[in-house]
């Protein structure tokens, strides 16, 4: 049964099965065991990411296409769902989620036909560029996308806060809306992660593999690269778009730093070498390592500070405003000591034993 709800992609390794076991536990059980507004914020953007990574490790991982363009979806997927509930009311999201896969669907499948005929460092310039425009465009058209400051909105009653179903707590919680829209996270994260276990691991995602690997024997042997590069790249993207309102639903707010940065693409491209490319599970291990680095790094950082104040040099290495060098360090060697991601190596070793 197992199996088959992974689509056949077991963990092949036991330390790793563990971990996505803990992962997932961890994940369900969040608001119970993690107590604290900051601890569920990180847990409802781990679950985000994850889906959003994920997407774009079918493109990066599986089809071998570098594209810059990725957040671009994730924006709109966001935008679809502020500008429907903002301005025709709080039960719209959904049309808004629904008029952005359309508006998702026809730029990918543009960018795709246009512009994957060229080779690969040439397209990742012209997503860039693709990029850069949607973001100047939503910062100037104030009258849609609220400009530079973005679009605050309202969720249906049975999503806000002040909505509470149970008049006593429920394992010393009480359940309000904020925590029946983490689990709507939740359920949606688990669904399209499942779904992208499925396309991969179909002969679709076979041969998107073998185009990885070497795109002219792909052609040589029939496969059409382009129609399946194209194919890939819209895939990418809608999921990508769900991502995208899944950030808007869980901060009922959108403007262009939120889904819009090169910061988040960036993100991205670290989690998936950290977590393995070509693996979906590690968009899962890199987005929880490298989120909880990123929210509580510079917690860990103050209370060594204070640890080490007889000591002001070291105290002043260890200042909590020096957490992005911490964490690029992180990164370094995590990129060392595991080359081909975390998934990776412990795949690997299990082979190896």
């Amino acid at each position: 049964m197992l199996n088959r709800l992974l689509s056949g992609d077991m963990p092949r390794s036991r330390v790793l099965a563990v971990l996505l076991l803990l992962i997932f536990l961890g994940l369900a059980a969040a608001p119970f065991v993690f107590p604290g507004v900051k601890a569920l914020n990180v847990a409802a953007k781990v679950l985000i990411f994850v889906v959003l990574v994920a997407s774009f490790d079918l493109l990066l991982g599986y089809t071998g296409i570098v594209s810059f363009a990725h957040t671009m979806f994730f924006g709109i997927g966001a935008y679809g769902v502020a500008i429907a509930s903002s301005r025709m009311g709080a039960g719209w999201g959904a049309l808004g989620l629904g008029a952005a896969l359309l508006v998702s669907l026809l730029l990918s499948l543009a960018i795709g036909l246009f512009s994957l005929r060229v080779r690969a460092i040439f397209f990742a310039m012209i997503t860039l560029a693709v990029a850069a425009a949607f973001q100047t465009l939503a910062s100037q058209l104030s009258e849609w996308t609220g400009g530079e400051d973005g679009l605050s909105f309202k969720l249906p009653e049975w999503l806000s806060p002040s909505f509470e179903p149970f008049e006593n707590e429920v394992l010393g919680v009480l359940i309000d809306g904020r925590i029946i829209t983490y689990y709507l996270l939740f359920v949606l994260a688990v669904v399209l992660v499942l779904a992208l276990l499925r396309i991969v691991n179909s002969p679709f995602g076979r041969v998107l593999q073998a185009i990885r690997e070497n795109e002219f024997r792909a052609e040589a042997i029939g496969y059409r690269v382009v129609v399946y590069r194209t194919l890939s790249s819209v895939l990418s993207a809608l999921f990508a778009c769900v991502a995208g309102a899944m950030l808007a639903l869980w901060l009922r707010y959108n403007g262009p730093d939120t889904s819009l940065s090169f910061e988040i693409m960036m993100d991205c491209l670290l989690i998936v070498v950290i977590g393995g490319m070509g693996t979906i599970y590690g968009a899962a291990i890199g987005s929880v390592l490298f989120l909880i680095a990123q929210s509580y790094l510079q917690d860990l950082l103050r209370v060594a500070s204070e640890a080490a104040h007889s000591l002001p040099w070291l105290a002043a290495l260890l200042s909590p405003d020096r957490w992005l060098l911490w964490l690029g360090v992180l990164f370094v060697l995590s990129v060392y000591y595991f080359p081909t991601g975390v998934v990776g190596r412990l795949r690997s070793s299990r082979a190896g034993a």
